[in-house]
């Protein structure tokens, strides 16, 4: 599941300065739905294969769910966790290093439980055209929920908050990052909208309680903001 807001229309005229976009108007964005397993190699077939159609329907910029290398599970965090600063030992970042540059296209990696320096975060990367890790946001707010008799979770007893927001700039426009419950603070899509963002994308996982009560009206709630 991901969810993406569009703040302007994608003209030369709008394009904040040094940065400048290119001459589009209108490109073809897919958003990659994956049935996620157990099997991490499996589930790293399976966003290849995904991104390959996306691409043969003339996608120019993809993005992929929230964890979506692993189940949503803190008994399968860190077990299938990356540090992201040894790519030898990264087998989810080198598949969509190498498939952004093969295929000449923006993505937004989902999210994944990423190591740094003994600590666990829920994190988003963004790959250019060339392959290149163009930047990285770290899920900020953390969803804690306890609905008795439905759902009892605490992202916080396994992840590390992010602290920063994310703007970059792509081939397609300038893009704000948020991941899933990012969505429910409207400041960070405001202060996205006075940064001069084209676009906002929140990749999420929302579960069936509360996902399905909130995520139409909190999207309208970050646009209105």
């Amino acid at each position: 599941m991901a969810s993406l807001r569009t703040t302007r229309n994608l003209t030369m005229a709008d394009a904040p300065n040094p940065f400048q976009l290119p001459n589009i108007t209108k490109f073809k964005i897919a958003l990659c739905q994956l049935s996620v397993t157990s099997d991490k190699s499996q589930n790293l077939d399976r966003a290849s294969r995904s991104i390959r159609f996306s691409v043969e329907q003339g996608a120019k910029l993809l993005v992929l769910p929230e964890m979506w290398n692993c189940p949503y599970s803190s008994d399968y965090f860190a077990k299938y966790a990356e540090d992201f600063d040894n790519r030898d030992a990264s087998p989810t970042l080198s598949m969509l290093s190498e498939a952004a540059c093969c295929h000449g296209i923006t993505i937004i990696g989902g999210s994944l439980p990423e190591w740094d320096h003994g600590r666990l975060y829920n994190t988003c990367c963004i790959f250019g055209p060339d392959g290149k890790l163009k930047a990285k946001h770290r899920k900020i707010h953390l969803f804690d929920i306890d609905i008795p008799g439905e759902i009892s979770f605490k992202e916080s007893d396994t992840f590390t908050a992010g602290d920063q927001p994310t703007i970059v700039d792509t081939e397609v426009g300038r893009i704000g990052i948020g991941i899933c419950h990012d969505i429910r603070f409207p400041e960070l899509a405001a202060l996205y909208r006075k940064r001069g963002v084209d676009i906002i994308c929140y990749p999420g996982a929302f579960n069936m309680s509360t996902g399905e009560l909130l995520w139409e009206l909190v999207q309208r709630a970050s646009l209105e903001r």
